[in-house]
C-alpha cells in the first residue's frame, strides 16, 4: 500500500457536549460492528487507516468535519466503543499524557496475545510516535496517538500533530509496514504541503540513513571537532571533501582550494542546526552502537536535533542526500458540534443508530430483514 497521505486541519478549542459523545459512541459502535461481520477485522483497520475514509467516519458522527478535533474525538469514541469481549478490537491511547499510556493499557488488554506479542506492540507503539516526530521533520509536533490492536495481532495507529497553525494526522497500518524507517505510513493526505521538510524515512534518504548509523558508530568526538572547525581539516578527517567517502576525493562540483563548505540551492538545513548539544545527544548511540537506522531512531535522547545534525554532516561530508520534500500527498450527515454546516439533529441521529443496529441484528436473521433496514436508512440520508 503506497503511503497517500495525513490529514491537515485547522485547530478548534472546546470539545463536543457529552449529549453529542455518547451517541458517537453509541453510532461508532454499530458502525464498526458492520464492518466487523461483513469484512472482519483487518478491514477495520484498513479503513481506520485510510485517511479518507476515517475523515468521513469523523464526518457521519457528527463533529467538525474540518478541525483537528475529529481525529480525538472519533477515536476518543472507539475507544470506549470497542471492546476486546465484544469484538476482538482494543483501542490504546489518546490525547497528551494518554498517550503516553499506550504501552501499559495494551498490556492490560484481554487479547491473549501473549507477553512477547504485546511488548513487541509496544515497542511498534513507541517506534511509530518516533518516525512520525523526528524522522519526518514538517514543523508538527505529536500531541494524540492511538493504536488499535485485534485478537490477531494486527494493528493501526491513528496519531496527531500540531504546529502553530494546523494539526496533521499520520495513519499506520501493521500490514503494510516491511520496515519501520523506510515510507512506513499507510498515509501522511493533506491540504497543505510544506516547503521546509526533512524526511529521512524516503526511499531517497537510503544513502543518509546508512552514514547516519556509521557516524554515530564512529567517536562523538570527531563530530564534535566538525561543528567547532567547519574547515578542510575536519572535513578531511571525515572523508576528503563535500562528498564521497574517504579516499575517494573531492566530491565533483566540491570548491578547490576547500576553506569553506557550499551547501546545495535546494538545500534547507543550516550549519547552525549542527550544535554541540546535538553531538552530545549522540553520545548514548554511540555507546550502544546500533545497527540500523530503526535502532538509532528508536534510542533515547536521539530526537530531531539529532538527526537534523546526522543528516547534515551525511550530505556535506558524503555526498549522501536525504529528501526535501513533504511526503504528505469528506461529507456531511449529522452535522457539527458547532452548528456547521448545521447544527447537529438528535432526531435524526438516534434513527441512524436504530436502523444501523437493525441492521446489524437483520444480518443475522434474513436477507429480506437487512435490505429493509438499508432502504430505511437511504430514506433518512435523503430527507
Amino acid at each position: 500500500m503506497p503511503r497517500q497521505g495525513t490529514a491537515t486541519m485547522p485547530l478548534h478549542r472546546g470539545s463536543a457536549p457529552r449529549w453529542l459523545f455518547d451517541r458517537m459512541v453509541d453510532l461508532g459502535e454499530v458502525i464498526a460492528e458492520a464492518v466487523l461481520r461483513e469484512y472482519g477485522r483487518a478491514e477495520l483497520l484498513r479503513r481506520l487507516a485510510d485517511p479518507y475514509w476515517f475523515q468521513a467516519l469523523g464526518c457521519v458522527l457528527g463533529f467538525d468535519w474540518h478541525s483537528s478535533g475529529v481525529t480525538t474525538t472519533t477515536m476518543g469514541a472507539l475507544k470506549e466503543a470497542l471492546s476486546p469481549a465484544d469484538h476482538g478490537v482494543v483501542v490504546a491511547g489518546g490525547k497528551g499524557a494518554t498517550s503516553r499510556r499506550t504501552p501499559e493499557e495494551l498490556r492490560a488488554a484481554p487479547l491473549g496475545l501473549g507477553g512477547n506479542a504485546t511488548d513487541a506492540l509496544a515497542d511498534h507503539s513507541r517506534l511509530s510516535a518516533t518516525v512520525d516526530n523526528a524522522c519526518v521533520q514538517d514543523s508538527y509536533t505529536l500531541y494524540h496517538h492511538t493504536m488499535v490492536v485485534t485478537e490477531d495481532g494486527d494493528w493501526a495507529v491513528v496519531q496527531q500533530g500540531m504546529n502553530d497553525e494546523t494539526a496533521r494526522r499520520y495513519h499506520w497500518l501493521s500490514e503494510s509496514v516491511e520496515d519501520f524507517v523506510v515510507e512506513p505510513q499507510a498515509a501522511i493526505a493533506s491540504q497543505q504541503r510544506r516547503e521546509r521538510v526533512l524526511d529521512m524515512t524516503a526511499g531517497e534518504s537510503q544513502a543518509a540513513r546508512e552514514v547516519a548509523v556509521d557516524l554515530v558508530q564512529d567517536d562523538p568526538a570527531r563530530l564534535k571537532r566538525y561543528v567547532r572547525s567547519p574547515d578542510q581539516t575536519a572535513i578531511s578527517d571525515f572523508g576528503g571533501g563535500c562528498g564521497g567517502r574517504p579516499g575517494d576525493g573531492p566530491a565533483p562540483g566540491a570548491p578547490e582550494h576547500g576553506r569553506s563548505l557550499h551547501m546545495p540551492d535546494h538545500h534547507e538545513l543550516r550549519l547552525s542546526d549542527l550544535t554541540e548539544r546535538s553531538i552530545d545527544q549522540l553520545e548514548c548511540a554511540y555507546e550502544y552502537q546500533p545497527d540500523d537506522f530503526a535502532e538509532l531512531a528508536g534510542l533515547e535522547g536521539v530526537g530531531k536535533g539529532s538527526l537534523r545534525a546526522l543528516a547534515l554532516i551525511a550530505e556535506l561530508v558524503h555526498g549522501a542526500g536525504s529528501a526535501r520534500e513533504d511526503p504528505a500527498k469528506y461529507a456531511y450527515a449529522h452535522g457539527g458540534k458547532d452548528g456547521t454546516p448545521h447544527p447537529v439533529k438528535r432526531e435524526r441521529y438516534d434513527r441512524s443508530i436504530e436502523s444501523m443496529r437493525a441492521i446489524l441484528e437483520g444480518a443475522e436473521v434474513d436477507g429480506e430483514t437487512r435490505q429493509s433496514a438499508l432502504d430505511r436508512l437511504s430514506e433518512l440520508v435523503a430527507e
